[in-house]
């Protein structure tokens, strides 16, 4: 069987309402297929599919990497202001005491900090940071929205401020591919050049799917049809409207090894290639 170095550590499994198709079963046996030996679950906001990909990824021979694609208040989780949305950040539970602070970071942010999403905050972030590993995550990430807006003195003083908050080494500036967004055009350059410029190792997610949320062998239709629905659009015969949505190649691992595998008896520790 194929072996890789690559782990997808951003991946959305159907528990991501309108933002992934692929249920647990397929993506484990995706994982399988590629050679991987490991795979993080980070659906958006919850923690749905942790206990089921947990206990089937094992039964796999997968190392399970529980996860969370968490969204953070601009000032903080009890600001509900007009207008005021989020950022995206994904967590991963390095051990248990990861583990038990992604539920109170996911519980907190469901009944503390809904605002059009379940919404953490730095300051919590700060109280339970102990066991997680962070990624900067995709488009929507402070980081990559101060990188896109040209503004990289902020972008640096953010993932910083994410360092200290996680720990050193424990902060990673994630990489992808988005062959379909014009915005993003030049931003793995900067998220490169930020790397070097203030020594935060990188990490890559498979491009346009954000890890293997939209599995190859479902419906290419209901894979077009899903993201717009996220964003009110209509679909093609309707006159269309693309999202973020990954319509490009399919791509199953990324140009990069940026992940070694460092295991424990669980969870798996993340250094750089």
């Amino acid at each position: 069987m194929l072996k890789t170095k690559f782990v997808h550590l951003h991946t959305h499994s159907h528990y991501s309402l309108l933002d992934g198709l692929a249920k647990i079963d397929d993506l484990i046996v995706r994982a399988k297929e590629l050679g991987m030996d490991a795979m993080a679950l980070t659906d958006h906001g919850v923690l749905y599919g942790a206990v089921e990909f947990y206990k089937k990824a094992l039964k796999a021979g997968v190392k399970p990497i529980l996860g969370v694609e968490t969204y953070v208040a601009p000032r903080d989780r009890f600001s509900k202001e007009a207008g005021e949305r989020y950022y995206h950040l994904i967590l991963l539970a390095e051990n248990n005491t990861g583990w038990q602070n992604l539920i109170k970071l996911v519980t907190k942010a469901h009944l503390e900090g809904y605002y059009y999403k379940p919404r953490i905050d730095k300051d919590l972030l700060r109280e339970y940071h102990e066991g997680l590993i962070g990624l900067s995550a995709c488009m929507t990430g402070e980081v990559n929205r101060a990188l896109l807006a040209d503004r990289t003195d902020d972008a640096e003083r953010i993932a910083l401020e994410y360092e200290s908050i996680l720990g050193k080494g424990n902060f990673f500036l994630e990489i992808g591919y988005h062959p379909n967004i014009k915005e993003a055009e030049g931003l793995n350059e900067k998220i490169v050049a930020l790397s070097r410029k203030i020594g935060l190792p990188l990490a890559a997610f498979v491009p346009g799917q954000k890890g293997p949320k939209r599995l190859g062998r479902a419906p290419a239709g209901a894979h077009q049809v899903e993201p717009q629905l996220a964003v009110g659009g209509v679909h093609e015969r309707l006159g269309r409207h693309r999202a973020d949505a990954g319509l490009g190649p399919r791509h199953d691992r990324a140009d990069v090894e940026p992940v070694r595998l460092h295991g424990d008896a669980q969870f798996t520790r993340f250094g750089v290639a």
